[in-house]
């Protein structure tokens, strides 16, 4: 029940129909006896920098669940931001501090690595491959560097947000080998599209399944559905893969850490998850 002394969390992105964290963060909060509650707020990019400055105004408000298309313009308009987030080139949580100045931090990445790692996939040594170089492709893109992997490839129909990734990693990671201007996913041991291909039923496949090898593990970032027709051909093919809800389970306990709300796992959150498709 929400009433005056609700602590909100805002869930800032365009637009929201396919957005699951409320689904996930408000069963917890209610299970725990936690007065606080996740609220959608779809807001239009050029609507964006306006509102989030008025929105941190508010005296009940906690801070801020950031997703597409804010990620990486949210960088510019928070305070500080975390190494991560900075690395990432991306924020996606937004923490309003007791002195009124918001920290921005990015657990896309953890979240996505977590979850990879938690299904027996070891990223040390490993060859990746990230289509998107956005706020989640970036994201992740850092943590498989931080993870260990030996090589990362990058692809974005954006030449530059793909190279200025690349430069970033390079320069946090010199001994990584990043390459970029290719979604041939052959010869890769993690693909991972990051882009919204995969949102509309009738969306062509992000690179060219017939060069994949059945060893190759495949993940998503999309939502919209559990299994995206990405992930039905990868299966299809005998690949491991990776759902994009797996990716919000897994950083949630860091985002309630962040707010202050305390921990969980993502087997907790699992079990009072009200997630449908």
């Amino acid at each position: 029940m929400i009433s005056g002394k609700t602590t909100l969390i805002a869930h800032l992105g365009y637009p929201t129909e396919t957005f699951k964290a409320p689904m996930i963060y408000n069963p917890w909060f209610e299970q725990k006896g936690i007065d606080a509650v996740v609220v959608p707020m779809g807001v239009r990019p050029d609507d964006y920098a306006v509102f989030l400055k008025s929105l941190f105004r508010l005296s009940n408000i906690r801070g801020a669940l950031v997703t597409m298309p804010h990620k990486v313009t949210t960088t510019s308009l928070v305070d500080e931001l975390t190494p991560t987030a900075r690395i990432a080139g991306a924020c996606n949580a937004i923490l309003l501090r007791p002195d009124g100045t918001l920290l921005g931090d990015q657990f896309d990445g953890a979240g996505f690595t977590r979850g990879v790692e938690r299904k027996g996939r070891s990223l040390k040594g490993a060859r990746a491959l990230v289509l998107g170089s956005g706020g989640v492709g970036s994201a992740i893109a850092a943590s498989l560097a931080a993870g260990g992997v030996s090589g990362l490839a990058l692809f974005d129909t954006n030449t530059a947000s793909a190279d200025a990734l690349a430069e970033r990693l390079r320069k946090h990671y010199p001994e990584l080998e990043v390459t970029t201007g290719s979604k041939d996913p052959a010869g890769y041991d993690v693909v991972v599209n990051a882009t919204p291909i995969g949102m509309k039923e009738n969306d062509p496949l992000p690179f060219d399944i017939d060069r994949i090898s059945p060893s190759t593990f495949v993940g998503e970032v999309v939502m919209k559905s559990e299994y995206t027709p990405l992930l039905r051909a990868a299966k299809e093919k005998g690949c491991a893969v990776q759902v994009g809800t797996d990716m919000l389970f897994e950083m949630i306990p860091a985002y309630l850490e962040f707010f202050g709300f305390g921990t969980a796992t993502a087997d907790e959150l699992r079990a009072v998850s009200t997630i449908k498709y």
